[in-house]
């Protein structure tokens, strides 16, 4: 498969598995969000996925210049390493004979970035995304939207007190999606939160993509 990716097989197997993607942010690997796989539905088949471009530590999804005042991304690799999610999760709904109407992505940080990007690209694809921690870019938001969008569903989860990522930036996520997806959009902020996934931030995840399994 074209990402390098940890495995943690179902807990209750089935012949089609649900499958959600796990997508770490920036300096981060594979490893970071596996400890998230235990609390998650038992049904699910998680993968881990690693972004594909190198960074001074770990990896990203895209490259940022730092020297810029405010920094500025490279829209570029976003859409291209949003490509490249989006071949993976192909493979691996094939090679895993998970379940194609049921498969769901989880991101943080960049990773929520990106899953928000895919999620909107190819929503017969993408059942739905919770973004933790994260924002909607621009160049990721898909004009006109298409008609597939109907299906999709998102939980943007943040933290007020986020000094990475603001917790504004999550609200302005709500509110351009929605529109596109006719409400069909869920947001849950704690005031004492920063940047990271709390027990309560898991739980709230955990709940959100159990609901959608069936």
């Amino acid at each position: 498969m074209t990402l390098e990716h940890r495995i943690v097989l179902p807990a209750a197997p089935s012949g089609r598995p649900p499958l959600v993607v796990l997508l770490h942010g920036l300096g981060a690997d594979e490893e970071d969000l596996l400890p998230l796989a235990p609390h998650l539905d038992p049904r699910l088949l998680v993968i881990s996925v690693r972004a594909p471009l190198p960074a001074s530590a770990g990896y990203a999804w895209y490259g940022v210049d730092w020297a810029r005042d405010p920094p500025r991304r490279d829209p570029g690799q976003v859409l291209a390493s949003r490509d490249r999610l989006l071949g993976f999760v192909e493979e691996a709904v094939a090679a895993h004979r998970a379940d194609a109407e049921r498969v769901f992505l989880l991101g943080f940080s960049q990773g929520a970035m990106i899953s928000l990007a895919a999620g909107l690209a190819r929503p017969e694809l993408i059942r739905g995304v919770v973004a933790h921690s994260g924002r909607l870019l621009p160049e990721a938001v898909p004009e006109p939207p298409p008609a597939a969008l109907a299906r999709l569903e998102v939980l943007l989860l943040h933290g007020r007190s986020d000094e990475v990522v603001p917790a504004r930036r999550g609200r302005e996520a709500r509110d351009a999606l929605a529109p596109l997806l006719e409400r069909r959009v869920a947001y849950r902020e704690w005031p004492w939160l920063g940047h990271r996934i709390s027990r309560l931030s898991r739980r709230a995840a955990a709940r959100w993509l159990g609901a959608r399994l069936g």
